[in-house]
């Protein structure tokens, strides 16, 4: 089975960067996306794409998208969809989990407050039984949990055991609930029987993915490697790397895709206006795909870091997702240039 590597469309519409990306639940037919202009937008990757214009001025119609979500006061980091479609969650710099309705485009929670994180969001999952639960991770170095059924504001659970900031949480099987953190350490917490376990990766995390059999867990870090680690034990099952891959700078989220067969993740290391993708075999750890994820005109233009120095300008793919959660045939990507490309078979 070859790797879906043709471009199928690319979804316009966001002033920024995006740093979370997402397709629906089953059967995923759409794609939400967050960005640094502070909106979530829904898209359907099957509508046909806008019609080329003759005004190089004119800016670009977004004909795919469906709706906005505006309520955020700053960027968007992190989106949840839950089982049934009707709902997702998002976070961000607000330092408030926001819990959605899909069909009004209206929130319906705001978690947060004092009782809730102290500086930006960076991460948020469903968890608990019939998704009773969300999870989130915060730059404040905690992990808080918060009951979606209870009118309380307040969290029902803190986890304060990072050293440093939450980049990524998990929910595990039962009561489990992983965090990743720039400490370098993979925690996981049984929450019901008060159980922590430490896994030492060495470089700050960046993203977790869990394997289907609850086995394993995806872990990318700012070391330029990805690993798969072994749940029960703790150990090394593979490591993917490879010499033109690197990421030691931002938050790429690495994931799994054609029903486990592939681990996908951006690369920094590419040049100019066009970003890239590296694909390795799951279970030898091998290159088998490099992808070419082109980019928006201009990107490649030199620009003023935040440290006041010019800068070559470069399309670093920062969000990955594979349709149906790593089964479906399609997947997609974004990052710095603000546009989603959508990859299928031919």
């Amino acid at each position: 089975m070859a790797f879906p590597s043709k471009p199928l469309t690319q979804l316009l519409g966001s002033n920024g960067p995006v740093h979370a990306l997402t397709y629906s639940s089953t059967p995923s037919t759409y794609i939400l996306t967050g960005s640094a202009d502070r909106s979530i937008r829904l898209y359907n990757p099957s509508r046909p794409a806008a019609a080329p214009t003759t005004n190089p001025l004119a800016p670009p119609t977004a004909t795919q998208l469906i709706q906005t979500y505006t309520a955020h006061g700053y960027e968007v980091l992190d989106l949840c969809v839950s089982a049934d479609n009707a709902a997702f969650a998002s976070v961000g710099g607000d330092r408030a989990v926001f819990l959605w309705d899909v069909a009004t485009a209206q929130t319906t929670r705001r978690f947060g407050g004092a009782q809730g994180h102290s500086a930006r969001i960076n991460a948020v999952c469903y968890g608990g039984a019939g998704e009773s639960v969300l999870i989130s991770g915060s730059f404040d170095a905690s992990v808080r949990m918060w009951d979606v059924r209870s009118q309380s504001g307040k969290p029902i659970m803190v986890l304060g055991d990072a050293r440093d900031s939450v980049s990524a949480v998990l929910a595990g099987e039962g009561h489990e609930v992983f965090s990743g953190s720039v400490d370098g350490r993979v925690r996981c917490y049984d929450v019901r029987a008060g159980r922590l376990e430490v896994d030492v990766i060495g470089a700050p995390v960046t993203s977790l993915k869990r394997t289907r059999d609850g086995k394993g867990v995806l872990v990318g870090s700012l070391d330029s490697c990805v690993r798969l680690m072994d749940r029960d034990g703790g150990g090394l099952l593979r490591a993917y790397k490879e010499e033109g891959f690197r990421n030691d700078e931002f938050r790429c989220r690495s994931a799994f895709g054609g029903n486990e067969r592939w681990v996908v993740c951006g690369n920094e290391e590419a040049k100019g206006a066009d970003g890239e993708v590296v694909v390795w075999d799951t279970l030898s750890g091998k290159v088998v795909e490099r992808v070419r994820i082109k980019g928006k005109e201009g990107e490649a233009k030199k620009k003023i870091g935040r440290d006041g120095k010019e800068k070559e300008g470069r399309n670093v793919v920062s969000c990955v997702a594979w349709k149906e959660n790593g089964r479906g045939d399609q997947w997609c990507c974004a990052g710095t240039d603000g546009i989603v490309t959508v990859f299928g078979r031919p």
